[in-house]
């Protein structure tokens, strides 16, 4: 007598590589944006609400204070250093995820590291510039290819995921949209590298600039872009009454 056979196990379904729709809704997501409970854009959560903002600025600010009183390099940077720490550490307290405070202490290092590699105060905001010039040059790039990255961000709050991209109309308000963006990002640099190759008697006002011009004038920008690329909403077709004819 034969075996009776084994029944076939069914073949598992083999994973489709990623769309770019899959992806672009990633990145939408990773990129902090929210929205209110009205489907609004909440521009203030965004930029990461209060404490993230202080975040951004405080280690700058600290580095400033301290240097115009001491004069002196290394105490500055331990204390910008300490101040980004200390957010860390709130985070840790408050149980809460740790990216932005991670990021941002990362990155007052990276600041920390160059001015004093260098000697130079004003270079603890080089790799600023250097950021900045990477997403203007992405977000050029991102129109170049008619991908616009105000599209990608505001479509999925909006609930139009990709379909904006079947609109040209759509299209174009995204890519003004993101015009609006790389405008800001722009003036940034056209303001402060100037202060930047001043040295250090530009200090003080580069600094002050950069706290102006950091999540402030970002939130401006973000809700500026967000108002310039609202869907029209179409006017319903309202028939005229047509008069009665009076019975003679």
């Amino acid at each position: 007598m034969t075996a009776p056979q084994q029944p076939e196990k069914p073949s598992e379904p083999a994973q489709e590589p990623p769309t770019m729709a899959m992806l672009a809704e990633g990145y939408a997501a990773k990129a902090g944006l929210h929205r209110t409970h009205d489907g609004r854009i909440d521009v203030l959560r965004s930029a990461g609400g209060v404490q993230g903002i202080a975040e951004s600025i405080v280690p700058g600010l600290v580095f400033l204070v301290a240097f115009t009183i001491t004069r002196d390099l290394t105490p500055s940077l331990v204390a910008a250093l300490a101040s980004a720490a200390v957010f860390t550490v709130v985070r840790l307290i408050q149980r809460r995820p740790l990216t932005q405070a991670l990021a941002g202490v990362v990155g007052v290092g990276i600041s920390a590291w160059l001015a004093n590699t260098t000697g130079k105060a004003e270079d603890f905001y080089l790799p600023g510039f250097i950021t900045n010039a990477a997403y203007i040059l992405a977000m050029v790039v991102s129109i170049a290819i008619k991908w616009p990255v105000a599209g990608l961000l505001f479509g999925f709050i909006r609930n139009e995921g990709l379909h904006w991209r079947k609109d040209a109309a759509r299209v174009r308000a995204y890519r003004l949209g993101t015009w609006i963006i790389v405008a800001v990002l722009v003036l940034r640099l056209v303001v402060q590298v100037p202060l930047y190759l001043m040295g250090e008697d530009g200090l003080t006002a580069l600094a002050t600039t950069r706290l102006i011009m950091g999540a402030p004038l970002y939130i401006l920008g973000v809700w500026i872009a967000w108002l310039l690329t609202r869907p029209v909403q179409a006017a319903e077709d309202v028939q005229p009454s047509k008069p009665s004819s009076s019975g003679a």
